[in-house]
């Protein structure tokens, strides 16, 4: 199972391959455990402040779910199919978007079904050139169960959103650019150079912050904008008296380099 996504420490940046390239990292129900089951390891583990996802070979990201294993539960009935399909992709791509370090994808090649709900629940992400994006599910009678239905309308707008839901054409990273699906194109041999490049420009940062920062849009997001402004007070209030918080303040005063207690060695 622990073969199925590689995990690799990069000084403070944890490294998750999704690792099924004969399947074009499709994600069966141990991958998707074990992805769950990383971020707890990488949660606990204080010298890790950050994340970047990628897959493994040069096809894919992730063409989604693996259809095979998925179509044995659906003859067990609709109970057992969103009990193990449903809630436990559910579960995971939740987890991605509520962890509270940051967390990049770097999308290489195909994003389908499944991997293009990862890249929509993830924090940031990176695209190379020759990515391309689809939501396929319609193609087998069912809607987009990992968040699909849900997040891609948020970050494109409804009618955007539906017409890739309701079509399930395949898209480029162009497209998926100029809908808020991606952060940024590069080219395919520089991918993760740049998702390492970004996680380090966040990590000059106090690690608290981004964390209360993270919390209060992922949470703000799904309820009015009155309650999305309380939780932004709950997050501030949250680190107002951090050492990294009155350290911040001091060294803009003082014009010199933050020391945060984040930094490694510190």
């Amino acid at each position: 199972m622990k073969d199925l996504v590689l995990k690799e420490l990069h000084g403070e940046i944890a490294l998750l391959t999704l690792n099924r390239p004969e399947k074009l990292n499709a994600i069966n129900y141990a991958m998707n455990d074990r992805l769950s089951e990383c971020l707890d390891e990488i949660e606990d583990d204080p010298h890790v402040r950050a994340v970047v996802v990628t897959g493994a070979g040069e096809r894919a990201f992730s063409a989604g779910g693996d259809i095979s294993e998925f179509s044995e539960t659906m003859r067990l009935g609709p109970d057992a199919a969103v009990k193990e399909f449903v809630r436990r992709g559910q579960a995971m791509t939740g987890r991605f978007e509520s962890f509270r370090k940051p967390v990049i994808a770097a999308v290489n090649g195909l994003a389908f079904g499944g991997g293009c709900e990862l890249t929509e629940a993830v924090h940031l992400s990176i695209a190379s050139e020759d990515a391309v994006f689809a939501k396929p599910e319609i193609n087998i009678g069912i809607p987009p169960t990992f968040g699909g239905t849900q997040r891609l309308a948020r970050l494109a707008g409804r009618k955007r959103a539906l017409e890739l839901l309701l079509t399930g054409d395949t898209f480029p990273a162009r497209r998926a650019l100029e809908l808020g699906l991606i952060n940024r194109i590069v080219p395919p041999e520089r991918l993760l150079d740049e998702a390492f490049d970004l996680a380090q420009r966040i990590l000059k940062h106090s690690s608290g912050t981004a964390a209360a920062i993270i919390t209060a849009v992922t949470r703000g997001l799904n309820h009015s904008i009155a309650e999305g402004l309380q939780m932004e007070s709950e997050q501030f209030a949250r680190v107002a008296d951090t050492h990294d918080t009155r350290e911040g303040l001091d060294a803009w005063l003082e014009r010199r380099t933050p020391q945060y207690r984040n930094f490694a060695g510190s």
